[in-house]
This record gives structure tokens, sequence and C-alpha cells, in this order.
């Protein structure tokens, strides 16, 4: 009975790679029907310039050639996979797009070394579920509104004041991440915190975002709102 119940209780193998990367595909297919075609551009053309070099410097050395067309094929292949992986990121957000959470997600998977943040916000409002989170970087502090900008813009301000009471010298920058036209979509919050002008160094970021840590166990911890699982919103990217 032992070893019967050993065989029923042994894992599932999970799917090896090739089988990942077809997933990755048909989920991506789903939100972008152009990755087909960008996956054969980069495919074909690295092809292409392979055999157009090979013909050019190695038409009477067999081996050359051959060689030239394989390193075209390699290149193709790293091309669409690379491909691929950004698509797939940009389609994962796009199947979360407008729930609450989101940005939460995005701050939790995507966000660089160089920024700290949170998938908690540090503001939500309980009628309407928009939320308030906090990026700190060498940009300084960027408040993210989730959710319409009518409505955001007075927590980000009541936050902002927040944050300069503590903080004075430190550079205070928002973002909107909702259904306004000029929002920012999720997929391009990690390279717009990018853009903001580099004011802080590395221990001054370390220093502020601890200080704002402390600020927000003071005041009590604000759970994340009801939406998505931050934790399952990763897009699957092909190894």
């Amino acid at each position: 009975m032992a070893r019967a119940t050993e065989k029923t209780e042994k894992p599932e193998k999970e799917p090896n790679r090739l089988k990942q990367m077809w997933q990755v595909f048909q989920m991506t297919r789903r939100y972008d029907g152009t990755i087909v075609w960008w996956m054969l551009l980069c495919l074909v053309l690295p092809i292409a310039a392979g055999i157009v070099v090979a013909l050019l410097t190695a038409r009477d050395n067999v081996f050359s050639l051959v060689l030239y067309i394989i390193v075209g094929v390699l290149v193709g292949v790293l091309l669409a996979i690379i491909v691929l992986g950004r698509r797939a990121e940009r389609a994962a957000y796009a199947g979360i797009a407008g729930q609450p959470g989101a940005v939460g997600a995005v701050l939790k998977n995507s966000l660089r070394r160089s920024w700290v943040g949170s998938e908690m916000p540090i503001n939500i409002s309980p009628r309407t579920q928009d939320a308030v989170y906090r990026a700190v970087g060498r940009g300084g502090v960027v408040l993210i509104g989730e959710g319409p900008r009518s409505r955001t813009q007075p927590m980000l301000e009541k936050e902002r004041a927040n944050v300069a009471r503590i903080l004075p010298n430190v550079p205070i920058n928002f973002l909107y991440v909702g259904p306004d036209p000029d929002s920012t979509p999720l997929h391009r919050i990690v390279p717009s915190l990018g853009k903001f002008k580099g004011t802080l160094t590395k221990a001054e970021v370390s220093a502020v975002s601890s200080r704002l840590a402390s600020l927000s166990r003071g005041m009590g911890g604000i759970g994340i709102p009801k939406g998505i699982d931050p934790r399952r919103v990763r897009a699957p990217r092909p190894r």
C-alpha cells in the first residue's frame, strides 16, 4: 500500500523547454496577432544576411559557406526567442490591464535593481479601488496612480504632501496608469521610471526607501486591492 501511495503521489514532470516555448507562443498569439510575422522576420533576415555574406566572401570555400549560414540560423533563432519573450511580457500585461493590483504586479516582477518598490499600495480608495503605489530610485520618489486621473490626482497630491513633509529635498514625480488616453501603459512603467533625471545616489535611494518604509509601518499597512494575484502575472518566458 505504501509503495502504491508513493507512486500515485509522484509530482508530474514539468514540460520541456520546447513545450514551454510553444505554450508561451500560444498565449502570446491570443493577445498579439503580429507575433508570427515578427518572429518570421527575425528568423529570416539573419539567415538571408548569412547567405549573402557567404556568397560574397566564401563562395569557393564550402566550410566557410556552411559556417556563415549556420551562424545566420543561430542568430535568427536567438532574435526570435528575444522577441517572443518581450511580446509575451507585453501580452501578460495586456491581460491584467485595468484590474486592481496591476501596477503592483509590474513593480513586483519587473522593477530594475536601481529602483525599490512594492506590490502593496500606499493608499487605496475602498469605494473605487483606485490606488497609489510608490517607487524610489535615482530619479527620486515616483508616485503611481492606478485608476482614472480625475480620481487619482487628489490621492497623489495627498501622498506628495506626506513625502515632502519628511523628505523636503527629494524630487517627487507622478505617473498615471489608467483608462485616460495620455496614461502610461503597464508595459511602459519601468521604462518611464528610467526617464526621470537621476538625482540620488545608491546610498541615498536606500536611505529614502527605508525612511518611507518606516513611515508606512507607522501609519499601518494597506492591503492590496482585490483583483489579480501579483504572484501569477509574470509572463512565462522561454528559457
